[in-house]
């Protein structure tokens, strides 16, 4: 009898020491998800359809804090020039130093001779309504095209300007990964650029953030259910062993 009281409690003890750690552990995970994020992600709104379908005007985005220097044909980035007006703007890299764009050869986009797939644009949507006369991309600068190609603002308003519509890759401040609101997930890949020299840039940390920030919850959830949990169970086992009485 003795025995089995010391086995129980025993049990007991072990199990409310698991229930702690797992209770810590899920609270380290929860906030330092949150915390991650806040030091990795930047929110913006995007103030214009310019960027639709991919992203409409009032989404909530996350741009991950990158170096310009990071990025490569396809981002979609935010960034700041004051010769664009001096104001976070939101659009996609199609060229990098050197390249050289123009539009349209069979209604595509041109990056160095090659034609390009972009699936991000509306369907039945020309690669650019008015064309692009071919621009060499000043080294260390991109050139930016909206995915709403007839009403973006992007570098097409400005190839008359001095750096033929580039924009400094200092200027970048952020690229995004994911359109937060409405929970319209991760941007695709844009695939169209993949075969470049370079490649395309690769996701940032944010699923693992949100694995981490849905791990701690649940460990918290089941580690402060234990105990409650083990009481009633300890309770009801009491009331099974109990002589009936007559």
């Amino acid at each position: 009898m003795s025995g089995t009281r010391r086995t129980s409690e025993g049990h007991g003890r072990a199990g409310s020491v698991l229930s702690g750690i797992a209770v810590a552990l899920g609270c380290v995970l929860f906030l330092g998800g949150f915390l991650w994020g806040a030091i990795v992600y930047q929110p913006y709104t995007v103030p214009t359809d310019s960027m639709s379908p991919t992203i409409g005007a009032g989404d909530r985005v996350l741009a991950q804090r990158v170096d310009g220097s990071e990025i490569k044909r396809g981002d979609v980035v935010v960034f700041r020039d004051k010769s664009w007006g001096d104001m976070p703007m939101v659009k996609r890299v199609v060229g990098i130093g050197g390249d050289r764009v123009a539009c349209c050869t069979d209604g595509k986009l041109t990056v160095n001779g090659k034609k390009i797939e972009e699936p991000y644009l509306q369907d039945g949507q020309s690669a650019s309504l008015t064309g692009i006369k071919a621009t060499t991309v000043p080294e260390g600068r991109l050139f930016f095209l909206g995915d709403e190609r007839s009403g973006s603002l992007d570098s097409t308003v400005h190839l008359d300007d001095i750096q033929h519509g580039s924009v400094a890759r200092t200027a970048v401040q952020g690229r995004v990964d994911v359109v937060a609101w409405p929970m319209d997930g991760m941007l695709p890949k844009p695939t169209g650029f993949e075969e470049l020299p370079g490649g395309i840039s690769q996701p940032g940390p944010l699923k693992l953030m949100v694995t981490a920030v849905v791990v701690g919850a649940l460990l918290v959830f089941a580690g402060a259910a234990y105990g409650p949990i083990a009481q009633r169970m300890r309770r009801s086992r009491t009331r099974s062993a109990e002589p009936a009485r007559v």
